[in-house]
């Protein structure tokens, strides 16, 4: 993939919700400071388990969410896509990851870390607290789509259970 020029990223992060209500000033900002990262498909871009406090946005291609059970089995939890972004509850919580990321074709990521974060509060705090809102929204509206689907497997479940069974026949 070729590289993004600045002022192409920045007009790019325009389009990204996680961005937001920011500045043009701010946008270039970003552009011109954060990494750019190239990925090959099956590239970990994270464990979990393990430690980190930066955060992904995916600009293009596409990365699965894996999530170990408590019986060691793996399951896709999310497919995402361009504009998505992932990993930031490592850096507002401060935990270890909950998910493994890889890249399930060619991706290109932009990578935010806490470091980022902190210079963005030190030099323009309004730009900061709207970034970290956009995080909140996007966190809240996974939980309501996490929740919806739990409540539909709890649903199915009571309903098998509950379902009257035929008395075995005799022959």
């Amino acid at each position: 993939m070729p590289a993004i020029q600045e002022p192409d990223l920045a007009s790019r992060l325009r389009e990204i919700g996680l961005f937001g209500g920011l500045t043009d000033e701010v946008l270039r900002l970003l552009a011109s400071s954060l990494e750019v990262q190239d990925l090959e498909p099956g590239h970990v871009i994270f464990r979990e388990g393990e430690s980190g406090r930066d955060m992904f946005v995916l600009l293009d291609g596409e990365i699965e969410v894996l999530k170990r059970s408590k019986r060691n089995l793996e399951a896709r939890m999310a497919v995402l896509g361009p504009n998505d972004w992932f990993g930031e509850m490592s850096i507002l919580d401060v935990m270890p990851r909950s998910a493994t990321v890889q890249a399930i074709a060619p991706s290109r990521v932009l990578r935010l870390s806490a470091q980022d974060l902190d210079a963005l509060y030190r030099r323009d705090l309004k730009a900061y607290a709207l970034l970290v809102l956009n995080i909140a929204r996007e966190m809240s509206r996974r939980l309501r789509v996490a929740d919806g689907l739990l409540a539909d497997f709890v649903a199915n479940m009571l309903d098998e259970y509950m379902r009257p069974r035929s008395p075995p026949r005799r022959t």
